[in-house]
């Protein structure tokens, strides 16, 4: 690893978001349909709610799982709250496991799907320096842009 990426990397974690210094904070109701964590796939007990939070100039995607474990992917970037209006790709570079887990530094992305009638994916990717992954896939209810007409129901 060069010096210069260390340096962006121990940067980042520095500007590492709090809960209490959060600006912002987005709910998202959908489907967790993946969450791995190293060699654990927890997929089977992930929350249906992801979190999006945004301090400063970073911005977060928490998963959650039944039984209190929780991953986090940090990266520069703005809140999503508008997949459609927004960039496909979130640059990646912390995750955080646990509730009061240490950051470990991380280098990947999340990406937006195309959104559907419906429905938008949002997929998190990460692996570590040493090779362990972390990865989330969430699908949610794909927000109308304004002045947009409502979708028409599935026959």
């Amino acid at each position: 690893m060069t010096n210069r990426l260390r340096l962006a990397l121990l940067c980042a974690l520095v500007s590492l978001p709090s809960a209490a210094r959060a600006q912002a904070a987005l709910r998202l109701d959908g489907t967790c349909e993946k969450l791995v964590i190293g060699t654990q796939d927890l997929s089977s007990s992930c929350s249906n709610v992801l979190t999006n939070a945004v301090s400063r100039n970073r911005t977060s995607f928490d998963f959650t799982t039944s039984d209190g474990q929780a991953l986090s992917f940090s990266g520069n970037g703005a809140q999503q709250e508008a997949t459609e209006e927004t960039d496909p790709l979130q640059p990646i570079n912390v995750v955080t496991t646990g509730k009061d887990g240490a950051p470990i530094l991380a280098i990947g992305a999340c990406r937006f799907s195309t959104p559907e009638p419906g429905r938008t994916a949002i997929t998190c990717e990460a692996s570590t320096a040493d090779g362990r992954p972390f990865a989330g896939t969430f699908v949610t209810a794909a927000k109308a842009p304004a002045g947009a007409p409502a979708a028409a129901p599935a026959r």
